[in-house]
């Protein structure tokens, strides 16, 4: 048998199933459930029902945005985020900052897009470029909208700040993953009076976006944002079946919480009973308490639907001894 480890198993425990050894069948049944709710939901869509979404404020705001930067004559600022390399979070903001060169282009209003790594940049010049050509502008399209600025988070700001500052843009899109230079964008772009729509996977940047920004888009709002300007069959129906699945792990959890409350509540009482009732007789005591607990072992319980399951016994898994924490080998010696 190969000598492979993974985290603290001897063996490769992703291919033994040791992902679903923590929560047991009730995992797989959930896995499950997921699957059938987005492959139900993505076949309604497929059959042109209408799919609730509800309304994205900041989303509708794109046109306002847009409309206003082209009344004003003034450009429009896009940043994707700094993620490098390129990842799902990259991708989507791309998304959403093609719908908005998708109204610019109709509007034929000028464009920035600052990117901040090299991979980032050559992405967003093609998705930019086809969007221009899907909507029958290709001449619009100017190369240098799309420029990468640098891939040093703080010289990145710099290099921003100073393009909103010289272009006066009245319209700013910061939309993926940003760190400490998200208050820099937002106070910037504000001080000279730019419409912002921003959101930030890093849930401790949103609040600097709320408080700088006009419009935010908070959570799961950021990954809906592309179902929700396409209304693409396949992606609002993966996301009306993710809705469903959370709901259901929403009402497990609400009844796992009732049902674990009735049962602590009932226990302490029949505790109280048995102690009031043998507490001059303490062999007598331990033996009720006895029963009792074993009593509360055979009770249906719903935490016990996802209780772990055991390894395989011929596997023979070993765990390891944990490594000592750092600077505290010399005290175990």
């Amino acid at each position: 048998m190969p000598d492979k480890k993974l985290g603290a198993w001897s063996l490769d425990s992703q291919l033994l199933g040791a992902n679903y050894w923590d929560v047991g069948w009730f995992g797989l049944l959930f896995t499950l459930m997921i699957i059938v709710f987005i492959v139900f939901n993505v076949k309604r869509a497929g059959k042109g029902q209408s799919l609730f979404i509800r309304r994205i404020s900041g989303l509708n705001a794109i046109d306002e945005a847009v409309g206003r930067a082209t009344e004003m004559g003034r450009p429009v600022l896009m940043v994707p985020g700094l993620s490098d390399p390129v990842n799902a979070t990259a991708v989507q903001a791309i998304n959403i900052c093609a719908h908005v060169a998708k109204t610019a282009a109709r509007f034929s209003n000028p464009i920035i897009m600052c990117a901040y790594s090299a991979s980032m940049f050559t992405l967003a010049q093609e998705v930019i470029r086809d969007t221009y050509q899907s909507e029958g502008y290709p001449e619009r399209f100017d190369p240098d909208s799309v420029r990468f600025i640098s891939d040093r988070q703080f010289a990145f700001a710099a290099g921003v700040s100073g393009i909103i500052h010289r272009e006066q843009t009245a319209a700013a899109f910061f939309l993926g993953e940003f760190y400490a230079e998200s208050l820099i964008f937002a106070e910037t772009a504000n001080s000279i009076g730019a419409i912002q729509v921003a959101s930030s996977t890093e849930a401790t940047q949103t609040p600097f976006f709320i408080a700088a920004c006009d419009y935010v888009l908070i959570g799961d709002e950021f990954y809906a944002a592309s179902a929700y300007l396409t209304r693409d069959p396949i992606m609002v129906g993966s996301l009306v079946g993710q809705d469903w699945s959370k709901m259901v792990a929403i009402g497990f959890i609400a009844l796992g919480c009732l049902n674990a409350s009735f049962q602590q509540r009932s226990l302490a009482a029949k505790t109280e009973e048995i102690y009031n009732a043998q507490k001059s007789n303490p062999e007598e005591l331990a033996k009720q308490l006895g029963a009792l607990a074993d009593e509360q072992k055979a009770t249906f319980s719903i935490s016990r639907l996802i209780k772990a399951d055991k390894p395989p016994k011929d596997l023979d898994l070993k765990r390891e001894k944990a490594p000592p924490e750092p600077g505290k080998e010399a005290e175990t010696k």
